[in-house]
């Protein structure tokens, strides 16, 4: 077997005509460094509305959005953008 979908040739297409929209972080709205070492916390990640463990396909544009690295590791395996908590009630 060749390996997951999510190391193949469509997959990265994805993940680079995403990041070249140069859109926002879906979860917390900031802008995201496209020139970030992948491994820094702001960088580019391509996040799964529908995760991938729970049915979402990893090649279906409608279901792929921009976020930060951070961002995406605090989402997790949850479905939607989930809001972000604040140190304080406002």
């Amino acid at each position: 077997m060749a390996g997951t979908p999510r190391n193949g040739r469509p997959y990265r297409r994805l993940v680079a005509e995403l990041k070249a929209l140069g859109h926002p972080c879906w979860r917390c709205g900031h802008n995201i460094d496209p020139n970030l070492d992948p491994r820094h916390p702001l960088s580019f990640t391509l996040d799964h509305i529908m995760p991938l463990s729970k049915g979402g396909s990893p090649l279906d544009p409608a279901n792929a959005r921009s976020m930060h690295r951070r961002c995406n590791s605090q989402k997790g395996a949850r479905i939607g953008p989930q809001p972000l908590k604040t140190s304080r009630r406002w």
